[in-house]
């Protein structure tokens, strides 16, 4: 069953396309459920972040073409249109790609550790759609026993360069003192709150919280000292923000132009600085026309993480490594599964020989022959069954000097040892 990873990021395909590809959590169940009933299909995941959207398929042979042609079709796009932003990794190359991206080597902030537990949830999403197997199973617990290598035995996580910390630095850069700037962030997922714990770290003079759930705005602004308030009220906040941050899974923007000139107009051109860090984009693209309104996207974040990265790119080395040497193990371990187990034929006929000497045995009891007869004739006649083929075998490697199976045969039935089995025997007595 081969393994294929195909997907685009931030790498390989803008925002306005990765935003018409995304999936949003309510999605992703009913998604794989779909995918699953593809001809071909046997088991699925969908890891679907703001930079990036990924389909890790098991497909049965000549059905390799089917997880691309699915994509297009389920988000209704021209086929073809996704081509030259696609990458596909098959067997190998997928296991090490799912690899690389947990322990985030291949995420825009080099060594990030939130993918992680996309990915896990990203797992539990298909375990729950009841769309994995054996072996996508097997290769989702290694790849979190790889990443939590790769985070223990190198220095990957060292220099913090998160998307959140980014953004944060990135406000500091426009703002010199964050201590005189209100920040407003949208949103409460792990990214809003990675970006309120840098900003009270900078001591921001004011937080305001906005999410669709008002408790859920208000647990997070309590955690840092922040003000809560609904989604909907956002018009009546904005113009007190000289920063906003914003990270939701809405599918439609929640800042439009319209919303944010008012916001300007009350500001009287003070200005704004904002950092959309969705996909789908929570600000609509319009607002960075503004006079004064300074609006960042996520792939415009790149060059200010550039500058953390060189820190870490000696320990992606090292992660590298560890990695090659797992997906050695998780190939091996697959490539297992189709071989035919010898140990499996090999109990399969002596449970045939043995049923069939044990009823012989029994039909000489029926006809009146001593038990002791009965019990030497079973064990003569099974051993000669059980060792015919074996010491054919050996005597003709012993012939032609076949020492390998010679040498083999002896550690199969542990013959290498140093004492025979009978002085064993006679110790135990």
């Amino acid at each position: 069953m081969p393994l294929i990873a195909l997907g685009l990021n931030h790498l390989t395909a803008p925002v306005s396309l990765r935003e018409q590809v995304a999936f949003d959590a309510d999605a992703a169940g009913p998604a794989l459920l779909e995918l699953t009933r593809e001809p071909g299909v046997e088991e699925a995941l969908i890891l679907s972040t703001c930079n990036r959207t990924e389909l890790y398929v098991g497909v049965s042979a000549g059905a390799e073409d089917i997880p691309r042609a699915w994509l297009s079709r389920h988000h209704r796009l021209t086929p073809g249109k996704l081509d030259e932003f696609l990458y596909q990794h098959d067997e190998q190359d997928a296991v090490r790609h799912m690899f690389r991206v947990a322990t985030g080597l291949d995420s825009m902030v080099l060594g990030e550790p939130q993918i992680l537990g996309q990915v896990k949830d990203a797992y539990q999403q298909a375990r729950e759609a009841q769309a994995l197997r054996a072996p996508m199973d097997r290769l989702l617990q290694q790849t979190f026993s790889v990443a939590k290598r790769v985070r223990t035995d190198t220095c990957i996580g060292a220099h913090t360069v998160s998307v959140a910390f980014t953004a944060v630095r990135l406000a500091e850069q426009v703002f010199a003192d964050l201590k005189q700037a209100c920040v407003l962030l949208i949103g409460a997922g792990d990214t809003i709150e990675l970006a309120a714990r840098h900003l009270a770290d900078k001591q921001a003079r004011r937080l305001i919280v906005a999410n669709r759930t008002l408790e859920t705005a208000q647990e997070l602004a309590g955690r840092y000292g922040g003000y809560a308030i609904a989604l909907a009220d956002l018009p009546q906040h904005l113009a007190e923000a000289d920063i906003v941050v914003s990270s939701t899974a809405a599918r439609q923007p929640v800042l439009t132009r319209a919303m944010v000139e008012q916001a300007m107009a009350t500001r009287r051109r003070k200005p704004m600085f904002m950092v959309d860090i969705a996909v789908p984009r929570d600000i609509e693209v319009g607002v960075g026309e503004l006079p004064d309104v300074y609006l960042y996207g996520i792939d415009d974040l790149r060059q200010v993480i550039d500058d953390n990265v060189r820190s870490r790119e000696a320990a992606a080395l090292e992660a590298g490594a560890i990695i090659d040497l797992q997906v050695e193990r998780y190939m091996a371990w697959r490539h297992a599964l189709t071989l035919k187990n010898p140990a499996l034929d090999m109990r399969h006929h002596a449970e045939i020989y043995r049923d069939e000497v044990l009823e012989k045995a029994r039909s000489m009891l029926n006809r009146g022959k001593s038990p002791d007869e009965a019990l030497a004739f079973l064990a003569n006649t099974l051993t000669n069954k059980l060792l015919h083929h074996p010491s054919a075998r050996l005597r003709a490697a012993a012939l032609s000097g076949d020492l390998d199976l010679l040498h083999a045969a002896g550690q199969l039935y542990g013959l290498d040892d140093d004492e025979a089995p009978s002085s064993r025997d006679s110790r135990r007595s």
